[in-house]
């Protein structure tokens, strides 16, 4: 599957972003998707997902500002980033898991001015 992310950009603290990540096949039946994102000299990091059963769960950095969502008709995964910090900067990559095969997105960059 392929994975096409979109939406990052450059914004002031405090500001929203809403990134997409497209699908190239159907994703209603794919229980784990999630968002990563990695800043400049750091690891890459889990930001937010979905799990088996349609639980989410947050990164503490980010509960209660960043909300994950899904719109199966259109093979398309969310992420609201309300309240954006100069520590969110990052790329962000959207994540897939089939079966036991995971795949990533190309990354859109997302940068949070002071």
């Amino acid at each position: 599957v392929q994975l096409q992310a979109s939406g990052g950009g450059l914004v002031q603290a405090g500001g929203s972003l809403r990134l997409s990540c497209t699908a190239s096949r159907s994703i209603s039946s794919i229980n784990t998707m999630a968002w990563h994102r990695q800043a400049p000299g750091k690891q890459r990091e889990f930001v937010a997902g979905f799990t088996v059963g349609g639980s989410t769960n947050y990164a503490d950095s980010v509960e209660g500002r960043f909300t994950i969502s899904r719109d199966n008709a259109k093979n398309t995964v969310y992420l609201q980033m309300n309240n954006l910090k100069p520590e969110d900067t990052a790329v962000y990559y959207c994540y897939i898991l089939i079966g036991k095969y995971g795949s990533w997105g190309q990354g859109t960059q997302v940068t949070v001015s002071s």
